[in-house]
């Protein structure tokens, strides 16, 4: 199963879903992210904690959706806010398309330690979303019920 996570500068979010989702999907999941405005490259932060948790950020770059026309995803998931309301490219088809409204650790100004913790928060959730998807053992032939589910995932979590 083919995962795109689109966020506008591909610097965070996306950058952390793709590499969480591809660490913990071996075999099931295959995961890319890109961006509609890329950023010059990722933030240091998403790499330094990806790095910490144990996930491999050697492939990890700040892109733009149109070097990914390749790529064919089964579903975009879009992880912030202003990424949902751009237009998406042509090529994107009639993939489904979901928004999980993500927070972005690196625009919380406090302490050093309040901002590890944002990020670690949401490698959390992200590792929360990906093993619930794993979990569900979705057959890839029922686009539908992907996008319930990963609709749901983002429900309840605002519900919580």
């Amino acid at each position: 199963m083919k995962l795109l996570f689109i966020c506008t500068h591909n610097r965070c979010r996306s950058i952390l879903a793709e590499a969480i989702f591809n660490h913990y999907g071996k075999g099931l999941l295959q995961a890319a992210s890109a961006g509609s405005t890329p950023a010059d490259n990722v933030h240091p932060l998403t790499m330094q904690y990806l790095a910490e948790s144990g996930i491999d950020t050697r492939a990890l770059r700040s892109q733009s959706w149109d070097e990914l026309a390749y790529f064919k995803p089964d579903i975009v998931i879009t992880v912030c806010d202003s990424a949902a309301q751009e237009p998406c490219p042509v090529w994107f088809g009639n993939v489904p398309k979901v928004q999980w409204s993500l927070p972005d650790p690196t625009r919380l100004s406090g302490t050093d330690a309040e901002v590890k913790s944002a990020f670690f928060s949401l490698i959390l959730l992200l590792q929360n979303r990906c093993q619930q998807l794993i979990q569900a053992r979705l057959a890839l032939h029922k686009p539908t019920s992907l996008v319930e589910l990963l609709t749901d995932m983002e429900q309840q979590e605002k519900a919580d």
